[in-house]
């Protein structure tokens, strides 16, 4: 990305900006940034609104922990504040995101960083991606940039903050200095982050292994575990960032999430928040008129649609698709007291009824039914399992929200299209010993079916065709004939919002990362990428798509 080189420019790295140097602030009032770490490595943040609402809550029951000497609150639903965010929870005890009805779990951090810096001011910066769209750079970046801007500085190095990007303020450009390709890039008011008090100096540069940044973000331990801690979750230490453009994303990434599914409500434990303040946050349908907690957060009543599957799922699985019939086939009932651990779907004690039970009303497992999964092994409450379920595909398969084993055969939504292979001679970089396997992938524009998140309105098909890229070597084959597994399973896209460009009701990639680049792999798109192979058969196998079903 090569920046326009003006006359009597300047350019200047962190040396070079005035207190925007990887160091810390005096300043006393901080703004509370909470940020989610994308299958990259960076870490991406919240919108305003929706970090004002973790934070109120975080403080709230910071608050009441200390004056009971009670824990944390341990969970913190996000489709209270945002419904499109209906299927997240973040657990505070692991910090970790959880996705309720694919069991897909990310890191979680909480960084302060000064008021008066562009978090504080509602500024973010952004980059023009590949589909015409804007994409936030990391937190930290847009201070470190609005630091620049603010000191009259032209032309600024973002290696000190991990990126092979200059940044021309004048032309508006991102510049990679290795390849000189060149982005747009945007400067943008939002929402404000919100306001906490911070007990120790503040960062204005990248994180350290200071106290503040120990404490306050997720590359450090939480000090103290509280109960309804979450098991099997990935470690929330910072990996290093990539430099250049998101490759192509996930559907779980928050912020940007694939659609927009009924939240899982009614559980008693949206009541317990902790939360002690009165801010009003935005609920779906107006007024709500869903649980009203006593302590001053409504928690909208979206109920669990229990409805019989429709014509497509039952075509596409060869198991029953029935809720309850789904539910018991693949969990045993547990006789006798159950084991003191707690549910992670509804967060409450197995000994204790599923906080489901009035948004399954129409159920016949009761309540204070414990099942445990046949494989695995996990527990949890039949009716969770039953609601868990009943807001997914309702395909005839479960995916252990704790370990993702999937039971029964996973399908997705994606829409029709057509999948096409060829191959020619010419190598990929860092695999030179072989030709190269294109894929071309051909989805249309259309209007939505009873599986996908609006029913009978229209979605977009941008990009398309979608070229991508394997060595035409034995692992490589593999992965290929996988692939032609989870596009007849409808799992490769799906219908939803688009990480870069925000569109909602458009296809999207769905969680299984393809290389739609032949080299330059600055962007992560491309190669070389020793991991890559190994990575996407891991992906499939998350999916359910094994080297078994190539031998059925």
């Amino acid at each position: 990305m090569a920046a326009a080189q003006g006359a009597g420019s300047s350019s200047a790295g962190p040396s070079g900006l005035p207190g925007s140097a990887p160091g810390h602030s005096s300043n006393s009032t901080a703004v509370a940034v909470w940020e989610w770490q994308d299958e990259f490595g960076r870490w991406r943040p919240y919108r305003g609104n929706v970090c004002s609402y973790i934070e109120q809550v975080f403080q709230a029951s910071q608050q009441k922990g200390q004056r009971s000497g009670s824990g944390l609150v341990s969970s913190i639903p996000l489709g209270h504040v945002d419904p499109v965010l209906a299927p997240y929870v973040i657990d505070i005890p692991s910090l970790t995101q959880f996705r309720q009805d694919t069991g897909t779990m990310r890191a979680v951090r909480r960084h302060l960083f000064p008021g008066d810096s562009a978090a504080g001011q509602g500024i973010v910066w952004e980059w023009q991606n590949d589909e015409g769209g804007w994409s936030p750079y990391e937190m930290n970046v847009c201070i470190f940039l609005e630091e620049a801007r603010a000191t009259n500085h032209q032309r600024v190095d973002l290696g000190p903050m991990g990126y092979n990007y200059e940044v021309d303020f004048v032309a508006q450009v991102q510049t990679n200095k290795t390849t000189r390709f060149r982005r747009s890039v945007q400067r943008r008011l939002d929402a404000p982050y919100p306001v906490t008090a911070s007990p120790a100096p503040l960062h204005t540069g990248a994180a350290c292994s200071c106290q503040q940044c120990w404490l306050n973000s997720g590359t450090g331990p939480i000090t103290t575990r509280y109960r309804h801690s979450m098991i099997n979750f990935p470690n929330s230490s910072a990996t290093h960032q990539v430099s250049g453009r998101t490759a192509s994303v996930s559907s779980s990434s928050v912020g940007f999430v694939p659609y927009n599914k009924p939240t899982l409500s009614g559980a008693r434990s949206t009541a317990r928040l902790n939360a002690q303040s009165t801010l009003a946050l935005p609920q779906a349908g107006g007024p709500s008129t869903g649980l009203s907690a006593s302590n001053g957060v409504s928690a909208p009543n979206l109920p669990v649609k229990m409805a019989k599957p429709s014509k497509v799922n039952q075509a596409l699985a060869a198991t029953p698709t029935e809720p309850e019939a789904v539910v018991k086939k693949y969990l045993e009932e547990v006789k006798g007291s159950p084991a003191d651990e707690d549910c992670i779907i509804c967060m409450e004690k197995l000994s204790y009824p599923s906080g489901y039970g009035d948004a399954c009303e129409g159920s016949t497992i009761k309540p204070e039914t414990v099942g445990r999964l046949t494989n695995c092994q996990h527990s949890f409450h039949m009716l969770c399992m039953l609601a868990m379920y009943s807001n997914g595909n309702k395909d005839g398969s479960l995916q252990c929200p704790s370990c993702k084993t999937i039971y029964g055969e996973k399908t997705g939504t994606q829409p029709k299209g057509k999948m096409e292979v060829s191959t020619f001679p010419q190598s990929l970089p860092g695999h030179k010993d072989c030709g190269t396997i294109q894929i071309v992938y051909h989805i249309s524009r259309g209007i939505q079916g009873p599986e996908h998140p609006n029913p009978g309105m229209p979605y977009t098909a941008r990009g398309f065709p979608r070229y991508c890229y394997l060595p035409d070597n034995e692992k490589g084959r593999k992965v290929l004939e996988l692939l032609r597994v989870a596009w007849k399973r409808r799992l490769i896209f799906t219908v939803g919002t688009s990480n870069t460009t925000g569109e909602s009701n458009t296809v999207v990639w769905n969680e299984i990362h393809h290389k739609t680049e032949m080299d330059t792999n600055l962007s992560g798109h491309g190669y070389p990428d020793p991991n890559y192979l190994d990575n996407v058969l891991a992906e499939l196998a998350a999916q359910g798509v094994t080297e078994d079903c190539l031998r059925q």
